[in-house]
């Protein structure tokens, strides 16, 4: 395990008057995915919204060992983190191109860019067919393919993913599966929160159980897939 990229510690989040988390720990080390795990409305989403200063936060993020916790979110985004939202963010008028040439930005840490729109269509040749279509028309599948090549055109160290298999069909289920391994094969760290314990034990490395905004398991997935306390009372319906 190399460095670690993000260390959050004690951290609470809030939405309006809501007491969202309860003082979580958690680490991700460079180029390791981690999977965060739990059923809806645990506090998943809030946790990655409070690391990209999204919401009223209190405790310390440390990204690359600086306290980022406090500054906004174009900032963080700036330092090299990069955000797959659950809802699809995509500009609906322009074309799968345009989309993919407007995420792009430099990482001042890399001597060239990691990414090009050519590596997003080799991972998704479903992009390549539809290049000049506008990206409002795509399907559900389609825009999820697009959401996520496009955070990558920002070349981020830290990708933070919210259910990307969320709704998708099997064989875009698995494609998402071989995109998250081609980040780690290209040193980027991952936050995948995901629904599907299948594809999150595959893929990670480590995985977090939140429940009730507090991290109830971490472990490894094989060490999860031995504990069927934990996934009886945290994550099964």
């Amino acid at each position: 395990m190399g460095k670690r990229m993000l260390e959050v510690t004690g951290l609470h989040a809030y939405y309006g008057k809501s007491h969202i988390l309860h003082g979580v720990d958690a680490h991700i080390g460079e180029g390791e995915i981690v999977a965060l795990l739990g059923r809806n409305g645990v506090g998943r989403s809030t946790m990655a919204k409070a690391i990209l200063g999204m919401v009223k936060a209190e405790g310390s993020v440390k990204f690359r060992g600086e306290e980022i916790l406090g500054r906004r979110t174009f900032e963080i985004a700036h330092l090299g983190i990069g955000y797959v939202p659950e809802n699809r963010d995509i500009f609906p008028t322009l074309t799968v191109r345009q989309n993919l040439l407007l995420g792009e930005k430099r990482n001042p840490r890399q001597p060239k860019p990691r990414w090009s729109v050519e590596d997003m269509f080799n991972m998704f040749p479903r992009l390549r067919e539809r290049e000049n279509t506008a990206a409002g028309v795509l399907s559900g599948g389609e825009q999820q393919m697009l959401t996520l090549c496009r955070t990558l055109m920002g070349d981020p160290d830290l990708v933070l993913i919210d259910e990307p298999t969320e709704g998708l069909a099997p064989m875009i289920v698995a494609l998402v599966g071989d995109y998250l391994k081609t980040l780690k094969e290209r040193g980027v760290s991952v936050l995948l929160i995901e629904q599907k314990l299948a594809i999150a034990l595959d893929i990670s490395q480590r995985v977090y159980v939140m429940g009730h905004g507090h991290i109830v398991f971490e472990g490894t997935p094989g060490e999860l897939k031995a504990n069927s306390q934990i996934r009886k009372e945290w994550l099964e319906v």
